[in-house]
Formats: structure tokens, sequence, C-alpha cells
């Protein structure tokens, strides 16, 4: 491999790498889906993409038990939308696709939340909602449950994580 290639690799892992680490938390954009009013419609210039993964066969008690009403506890809702919607960040922060505001009408639905409620009361810092670390982010085709990735796409993201440290130590 020429200098060319070995740079263009590295470029490569790099890019890669910081892809995966954008997963480390949910956009205030995303929040901000649940606040807009969705039955004025879209236009044309604003379509955006289907969500390539599904939120209809979710598990939404992992928030609709912990996030009542009428005070809504900010540490609870919070915590709630996290455990739910950290394994979908890389979708529900790409505001090409309706991720966000699908994941939202679906928890609006089961738990007829107020609009506005998570994205007015749920910051961790600039970016919007910390996500750990370390969670593993659902694929597409994954059967959804809101809170855990089935063993095969965690052991995937494991096996894809080795391959790019390989790649680096031989590069």
């Amino acid at each position: 491999m020429g200098l060319h290639g070995g740079v263009a690799l590295r470029a490569a892992v790099l890019a890669a790498v910081l892809g995966l680490a954008a997963a480390g938390f949910i956009s205030k954009d995303a929040l901000r889906e649940h606040e807009r009013d969705t039955t004025t419609g879209r236009s044309l210039l604003q379509a955006k993409k289907d969500c390539p993964v599904s939120f209809e066969g979710a598990n939404y008690t992992i928030i609709t038990s912990r996030c009542k009403g009428p005070l809504y506890g900010p540490t609870l809702c919070c915590d709630a939308l996290k455990d739910f919607a950290c394994p979908y960040s890389t979708y529900i922060n790409d505001v090409t696709t309706n991720c966000a505001a699908t994941m939202f009408s679906y928890i609006n639905l089961y738990g007829k939340y107020p609009p506005g409620l998570f994205a007015n009361t749920c910051h961790d810092g600039d970016k919007g909602l910390d996500c750990p670390e370390d969670t593993p982010q659902v694929q597409p085709g994954d059967k959804a449950s809101g809170a855990a990735v089935p063993a095969p796409a965690a052991a995937a993201a494991l096996a894809a994580a080795l391959a790019v440290s390989a790649l680096i130590m031989y590069c």
C-alpha cells in the first residue's frame, strides 16, 4: 500500500470512529421534534427520508411506567427517555430522516405527553442529552426493544471495533 493508500485508509478509519462517537448524545434538534406541530404537514423542500429502524414494536413502558403526570418529574422522565432513546441516537440525531419525529409520535401515542416536555425538561449539555459511551446502537432490521440491542448486533459492533483496532496497528 502506497503513501496515499495509507493516508486514505487512516482517514476512513478516523471518519468511522468519529461517526460512532457522534452516537454519544441525543441532540437538541432531535428533542425538539416532540414539540413540533405535525398537523400542518411538510413541504417538498422539507421532505425527510424514512427512518431505517422501526419504532413500531418498541417497549414504550420503559418511559410510560416512569414518566407520569401531572408533575412529570424531570429526573424520572429524562432518565427514562435516555434509557429508551440512546440505543437509537445515531438515527434520531440524523436530521435527514424522520426518525426523531417517528419516535416521539409513538412516545406520545402511548404516553400522552404534553408537547415540548422532553425538549424543555431534559438537558445534559450543549449538545443535548448525554448517552453512555458504551450504549450499543440498534441496527436496521433488529427487533425493537427500546432498551437493549440483541446480542448479534452487539457482537457485530465489537467485531467492527476489533477490526478497526487491527487496521490501525498494522498501518
